[in-house]
């Protein structure tokens, strides 16, 4: 039997965001990377972002969705977000990593909490940090160690990139209303939910800034 058009939609953007994030990343450890062991680190997470791809394309199938067909409806969106957000440097390659991912990865993580356990579980495995977080703090942070005059640049670039993942996330959201059921209760007020999301979404957000200093 085939899943809920909800859970397709799902994995189908996270299938989708991973191997975006698999060919970013690839594209940036070589055009950005100040270093060859920057580039390798770099590497090794995208990497593991196609391994998540993998998994999140293989478990499609088993649900009896096409996984070319489940990616497709997000491909403009992901595809807009990153051409909007191409980062100039290194460190913005790495705010942008650390935070724009960031921010988007709760929101895929908040739809999943309703749903089944065993599809719960794949996108916990998929949405796992795999050293990301460490890298991109420990980057940015010497990188502003270095360069003072960096921080208000980095700060105002993780701003840009909050508001575009915000604006491409309403855009899959009205698209996508299968979607955008997972993030609300049955019965519950859809304002009051959202607007609860949006709080956790933008602590969290809070948290990545003061991690990275800024």
């Amino acid at each position: 039997m085939k899943e809920s058009p909800g859970v397709v939609d799902l994995l189908g953007v996270l299938a989708y965001a991973e191997l975006s994030a698999f060919a970013r990343m690839t594209e940036d450890a070589t055009s950005l990377a100040p270093t060859l062991a920057d580039r390798a680190a770099l590497s090794e997470l995208a990497v593991a972002e196609y391994a998540h791809f993998r998994l999140l394309r293989d478990r499609l199938a088993e649900l009896g969705a096409d996984p070319e067909a489940a990616m497709a409806p997000f491909v403009e969106a992901l595809d807009s977000w990153h051409a909007l957000t191409k980062p100039a440097d290194w460190l913005q390659a790495l705010v942008k990593t650390y935070v724009g991912d960031g921010i988007a990865l709760d929101f895929y993580r908040e739809a999943a909490k309703r749903l089944d356990p065993s599809i719960g579980s794949l996108v916990d495995e998929v949405l796992v940090d795999e050293g990301r977080s460490a890298f991109a703090v420990e980057q940015v942070r010497a990188g502003i160690e270095a360069e003072p005059t960096a921080g208000p640049r980095l700060a105002l670039w993780a701003r840009r990139l909050v508001g575009e993942a915000l604006s491409q996330g309403q855009r899959v959201a009205a698209a996508r209303p299968e979607l955008a059921l997972l993030l609300v209760d049955p019965g519950a007020d859809d304002q009051a939910e959202i607007s609860r999301l949006f709080a956790k979404l933008t602590e969290e957000h809070g948290k990545r800034m003061a991690a990275l200093g800024l």
